[in-house]
């Protein structure tokens, strides 16, 4: 599938990290899209996917680690199902406002957690969660496709309990490798994510997706393709 090119993310160089903790979190009147620094940090559309996501998170019960709470659409279908506990890191000042007003609300217990995922994760003991979904947006150029490798080389791995389950997304990057490299989404994860994935400790015989069908909105600036996947990556 081929779409027309347009602007990018990121212009060369750029780097929000310094300034997202404070930046204002953007939410729109009708709750449908969060921007920060202009960013689309997320949109209301991503409901079935993130819904996958949240289940492939949560298929194990137990504790759940989510990194990232955007719009708390992954994080309340989390909250139905049959956990215990559910750890959140977000770094973002106005998203952990809101993730606190919402935790509050919650069925079952969670615990947010304040900082940059690269902050907090090291602080998390080994083998702690039964299950982990990360989903951040990427806060510079240079990482704008990697730092979910970062994270899973660094920290998933031996966070999970044996036989738990990791799964994540990079959609900005995902949008863009579809639009400019790949033409079939399954191919584009087996030949961008997986060697990382094994790097980390998975085996590929662990590490399962499934794709489902969810057309984007024409005017969404980071994901054009009308296929989503998730990642099932269990740890043995």
């Amino acid at each position: 599938m081929s779409v027309p090119a347009s602007i990018p993310l990121f212009a060369p160089g750029e780097d929000c990290a310094p300034a997202w903790r404070a930046a204002p979190a953007a939410y729109d009147a009708s709750d449908t899209h969060l921007q920060i620094l202009g960013k689309p940090v997320m949109e209301r559309w991503e409901t079935p996917y993130m819904h996958s996501l949240a289940a492939a998170a949560s298929s194990r019960g137990g504790r759940v680690l989510e990194v990232g709470f955007g719009m708390a659409i992954a994080a309340s279908k989390v909250q139905e199902a049959a956990i215990e506990e559910h750890w959140i890191i977000e770094c973002n000042d106005g998203v952990f406002q809101r993730l606190q007003d919402w935790a509050q609300r919650q069925p079952h217990k969670v615990v947010p957690l304040k900082g940059l995922w690269e902050d907090v994760a090291p602080t998390l003991p080994d083998g702690h969660f039964d299950g982990i979904l990360y989903d951040t947006y990427p806060l510079s150029e240079e990482t704008w496709h990697t730092h979910q490798f970062n994270f899973i080389k660094n920290h998933a791995f031996r966070l999970l309990k044996p036989g738990g389950v990791l799964t994540y997304c990079n959609l900005t990057s995902w949008g863009e490798l579809l639009r400019s490299q790949y033409s079939d989404i399954t191919v584009m994860f087996q030949e961008t994510q997986v060697p990382a994935l094994e790097e980390a400790g998975f085996r590929r015989e662990d590490i399962y997706t499934e794709v489902m069908a969810l057309v984007p909105p024409a005017d969404c600036r980071y994901y054009a393709f009308p296929q989503m996947i998730t990642p099932l990556v269990t740890k043995h």
